[in-house]
């Protein structure tokens, strides 16, 4: 049964409307009116029939995705109620954050501006086809039983954009003229293991070929990258328009990474958003959702009351997007952490466009905080906002968060509220701990709104507030 509910589940991304999981239901009283109401403009009743037709697909299967959601939400939050009453049952000092049920802070839905091909960075794996072929650039498709694993050609998936398709074909082109075949696991036929594409509104793409030279010579190497590099520029792949060609190695785990060879074009790609241009590097994590990007990075703004009198400690990863497009509503942002590439891509995103009030520290949280406390004029408010990657938290951040008693709004941004999320706030809310070194006031869950960052999928991402 798992793996049967595995192959329907990836079948039925590539149907107009997909049903919900097994033992999922929507959610009772759920109204696509708040749907056409936060999007205004974006959904009307005008129009032709076969135009009417498509938006009412599209609003069944959203709202089933959404309905599906707010019901596991809703049960991941009751979870998480449970632990902290039972952390906190019989404790005679300050008690967990459970005055009230949890599931009455669920907001509804901020949906996606943008529902079909919303992505701006896609991955393709490389291998055989349902036809037999192995140079198939794809995604994979288990066989029912299984134990055969299929690459389909993407075309039928609606949250990828043409542009996306359009490289994964012209590669998938190469690859079939090439002498060499692509790398698997188990065959290791060549050097070729797999495809992304990056581009953003401004209009840029960004190709970047993972390859593994296994026992390939330089000179043989070489020949494939210049290959590679008249295809895209002047032979059949010059259809794309590239604004940047990449390769990169392919590196085990324990190996130190390698760094991201540029073959043509520029060597960053840069969007548009919130009215800032932002830069990012070929290995940059960027929100894969502009659209609702900019949904999201509102609604925590809204959420933290962000002012002319906050201060933000940011701790969240990538290219400080996030604290950046709040900088021109707050008194201060200090990045925190931010290394390598993502911080020279912040710093120029930064200078670029004029913020002078964003700050970056990549030293050690614990040693900073105090330092940047004292020197804070009294009347500011200090916010830490925190959007980890889907590894959550690290224990170093949450103990600094938690013991820095004047910060007493945080604002926790997740795309796995579930997990390591959940840890990170059993950690951020339970009683104190001498222990565990929580020696700070508990926070306490005040509002969590989830945005539909991720459409035609079962994930989301949630945004919460927390007090103390």
């Amino acid at each position: 049964m798992v793996n049967r509910r595995a192959f329907l589940f990836r079948m039925a991304l590539f149907s107009r409307v997909r049903p919900l999981p097994w033992g999922a239901s929507q959610s009772k009283g759920w109204p696509w009116a708040f749907l056409g109401t936060a999007c205004k403009g974006n959904v009307t009743d005008v129009g032709t029939e076969g135009e009417q037709r498509e938006r009412k697909s599209l609003k069944e299967e959203s709202s089933q995705n959404l309905g599906f959601w707010r019901e596991s939400l809703k049960k991941n939050l009751e979870t998480l109620e449970s632990r902290l009453r039972k952390i906190g049952a019989g404790d005679p000092g300050p008690t967990a954050a459970t005055s009230e049920r949890l599931c009455s802070c669920l907001h509804p839905f901020m949906p996606s501006p943008v529902i079909d091909g919303y992505r701006n960075k896609s991955s393709f794996c490389i291998n055989r086809g349902p036809d037999g072929n192995p140079k198939t650039v794809g995604y994979y498709l288990k066989s029912w039983g299984g134990s055969n694993i299929f690459c389909v050609q993407p075309s039928h998936l609606k949250d990828i954009p043409e542009k996306h398709n359009q490289v994964a074909q012209c590669f998938e082109a190469f690859l079939r003229q090439s002498t060499w075949g692509p790398y698997t696991d188990s065959r290791k036929m060549g050097p070729w293991h797999e495809l992304i594409v990056r581009t953003s509104f401004l209009g840029h793409t960004m190709a970047i070929i993972i390859f593994n030279p296994q026992e390939l010579s330089q000179e043989e190497l070489c020949v494939q990258k210049e290959e590679i590099k008249e295809f895209f520029s002047t032979g059949p792949g010059a259809v794309c328009d590239l604004t940047s060609l990449y390769m990169k190695e392919r590196t085990p785990r324990h190996q130190q990474l390698t760094p991201f060879q540029l073959l043509a074009g520029d060597p960053y790609l840069f969007e548009d958003i919130l009215g800032l241009k932002v830069r990012i590097s070929p290995g940059a994590f960027f929100q894969l959702n502009t659209s609702a990007a900019e949904v999201l990075y509102r609604t925590v703004g809204e959420l933290g009351r962000v002012d002319h009198n906050t201060v933000i400690f940011d701790f969240s990863h990538g290219t400080g997007a996030t604290g950046l497009s709040l900088a021109r509503q707050t008194s201060q942002i200090f990045s925190m952490g931010l290394v390598g590439q993502a911080l020279e891509d912040a710093k120029w995103t930064a200078a670029f466009n004029g913020i002078t009030n964003w700050e970056s520290h990549p030293g050690s949280v614990k040693e900073i905080i105090p330092q940047l406390l004292g020197s804070q004029e009294d009347g500011r408010s200090l916010t830490a906002l925190v959007d980890p990657s889907q590894c959550g938290l690290s224990n170093r951040v949450v103990q600094d968060v938690r013991n820095c008693k004047a910060i007493q709004t945080l604002v926790f941004v997740s795309c796995r509220p579930y997990g390591k999320s959940i840890e990170n706030i059993i950690e951020l809310c339970r009683p104190p701990d001498p222990d565990g070194n929580l020696m700070g006031e508990p926070f306490v869950l005040r509002r969590a709104v989830p945005v539909d960052m991720f459409p035609h999928s079962l994930q989301c991402e949630l945004v919460m507030l927390f007090t103390r």
